[in-house]
């Protein structure tokens, strides 16, 4: 192999390791037996949630991991290998991919980082059913809204029993 392909290569492993470790998740999956109709709604759905998806050689992805906190994912890097990584939402990822992979049988999920830490098959599924970041927002503001709302209602019957009571 030549001296300009094995630095190309030493190159993606860089890069690839680099992605990893800035990324908040990085899930690991199976494409094979999707349709490039399939595959490009499921990439429009990732990016729309500002999401990368990478197909990557599996020697690339082993040595990326090396001597990282990763190197437990080198279980999945078998068969077609495609990585979404996120840098913002570490849930995003797991919740689009599931879905997508309820609807479409082809499409394995097979491991992957959530929160900078491995995590197994079981619970980025646990992740994938966990409500979104604005959903639980809305959740809080709804429980902060609650004791207002009744100390007003309170409020409210106490000036308008004192009106009676002045009539």
């Amino acid at each position: 192999m030549s001296e300009a392909a094995i630095a190309k290569k030493a190159e993606a492993v860089k890069t690839v390791n680099e992605m990893l470790l800035n990324a908040e998740s990085a899930i690991v999956v199976d494409y094979r037996g999707l349709s490039v109709e399939e595959i490009t709604d499921l990439r429009k759905q990732l990016r729309d949630a500002d999401i990368k998806m990478s197909v990557i050689k599996n020697k690339i992805l082993e040595r990326a991991v090396e001597g990282t906190d990763y190197e437990d994912l080198k279980a999945t890097f078998v068969g077609p290998t495609a990585v979404a990584f996120s840098d913002e939402d570490p849930i995003a990822p797991a919740k689009i991919l599931k879905k997508f992979a309820d609807d479409h049988e082809a499409l394995e999920i097979k491991g992957g980082v959530i929160e900078k830490k491995v995590q197994t098959l079981d619970a980025i599924n646990e992740y994938a059913t966990m409500p979104g970041r604005d959903d639980l927002l809305s959740m809080l503001a709804s429980a902060l809204q609650d004791p207002m709302r009744k100390i007003a209602r309170a409020v409210k019957a106490v000036a308008d029993k004192g009106d009676e009571e002045a009539a």
